[in-house]
């Protein structure tokens, strides 16, 4: 069942640009991971805050990729840009009016 992550980060004054630069920087191993969607988001209202919404094939694809050697090592480089301020919600898709 595909699953949603969807969350905001806050961010350390100064820091949104360059964890957008991090979070956005071209991965086709997440593919390869069972991400299918992933977006990163700004908004001018909240200066300290990225939005991201994953998609992915199931929560354990999930799960499996915070094990992953790069994507822990992407993680570890944004560590110092995050304020502590998290949220956001997940869920498992169980359907749509786009699609059959």
């Amino acid at each position: 069942m595909t699953y949603i992550n969807a969350g905001t980060l806050g961010v350390v004054a100064g820091g949104r640009d360059q964890l957008v630069s991090i979070l956005t920087a071209r991965s086709d191993l997440l593919r390869d991971l069972g991400c299918l969607v992933y977006e990163v988001g700004v908004n001018e209202e909240q200066p300290n805050t990225v939005f991201v919404v994953e998609m992915w094939t199931d929560a354990a694809a999930h799960q499996a990729s915070l094990k992953h050697p790069d994507v822990l090592a992407t993680i570890a480089s944004a560590k110092s840009l995050l304020d502590g301020e998290f949220g956001g919600f997940r869920f498992d898709v169980v359907g749509s009016p786009l699609r059959d």
